[in-house]
């Protein structure tokens, strides 16, 4: 080997410890509990891209990744190497165009299931093939769609700099799946509006956000709500007369309308609450307070137990 090439490599060695670097929440093991994370990586490791990513397993728990931010087309992450600089890493994805959102909305908006389970804050597993149908694949299909760069000298692609950043982004789809879609070109809140608007043209009922004054609280103090559609047993009584109750004495507790059947039961996780609210931001614990909610949340058991 040439003096020069020795003289390039010479300062590489462990990297440098960091102190409050994002670190992965898994010690050992697989890396992604939810379907959506463990589909990213086994379509990375479909790429031939295993053992290139393991490299980065071990910078990845250590908290070597100093930022992760997920944007429409692009991750971008600061990590530290073994140089005094961090290295600068971006994962380019191309998002979907908005017609193309539009019509996936339109699908999504169609199906109730779908909508429930989005609004609810989480994704069923029929999504990729709803995305899939539509033309629009929810994962890359070929490793060239990533583009994939990072200023440190190592030729490999990932270096182990991308692929510590594949593995927390892996994890962030864990705390919030909606950061895939986001990846993808749309936030949540431009989502779930998108949905809750189409939902609201197909019922013909047009939402409002004027407060209405409802009962007060037991402490005497009146409370206001926004409200949009009537739900419930609002909407069934829409229409009807009101009837004096010595004419409908016997008809009491008779429903005024056909009740429809009992619709199946929407099982959900026991954090769906932390699922909806995304991860907290690093100054209040990031993903790593997420983490020990969703255990404690856990451990509590669901409500009904």
């Amino acid at each position: 080997m040439s003096e020069r090439s020795t003289d390039r490599f010479a300062d590489y060695g462990r990297p440098r410890r960091v102190d409050g670097g994002l670190r992965a929440r898994s010690a050992r093991g697989a890396i992604g509990r939810s379907w959506w994370s463990r589909r990213f990586l086994e379509v990375l490791e479909s790429f031939a891209l295993g053992t290139r990513l393991t490299r980065g397993r071990s910078y990845a728990r250590a908290g070597q990744v100093l930022t992760l931010d997920i944007a429409p087309g692009r991750v971008s992450a600061v990590v530290q190497g073994s140089r005094p600089k961090p290295y600068q890493v971006s994962i380019a994805l191309k998002p979907f165009p908005a017609a193309l959102w539009s019509r996936i909305e339109n699908e999504l908006a169609g199906q109730a299931f779908f909508s429930a389970r989005l609004l609810a804050g989480d994704l069923p597993d029929e999504l990729e093939e709803l995305f899939a149908a539509a033309g629009a694949p929810l994962f890359p299909t070929a490793v060239d769609e990533l583009t994939q760069r990072c200023n440190c000298p190592d030729f490999a692609v990932p270096c182990k700099h991308l692929a510590a950043t594949f593995y927390l982004l892996a994890e962030a789809f864990d705390a919030d799946p909606f950061e895939l879609l986001h990846w993808r070109g749309r936030s949540r809140a431009e989502l779930l509006d998108a949905l809750r608007a189409r939902r609201a043209a197909a019922t013909g009922v047009t939402p409002t956000t004027e407060p209405v004054d409802v009962p007060s609280e037991p402490d005497g103090v009146p409370s206001t709500v926004d409200v949009g559609a009537p739900v419930g047993a609002a909407r069934a009584l829409i229409g009807l007369s009101a009837t004096p109750l010595a004419e409908a004495a016997d008809r009491f507790w008779s429903a005024p309308v056909p009740l429809p059947d009992r619709p199946p039961r929407l099982v959900t996780g026991t954090d769906l609450l932390l699922r909806q609210l995304g991860a907290p931001a690093p100054a209040i614990g990031g993903p790593g307070l997420l983490e020990r909610l969703r255990r404690a949340y856990r451990a509590f058991g669901p409500a009904d137990r």
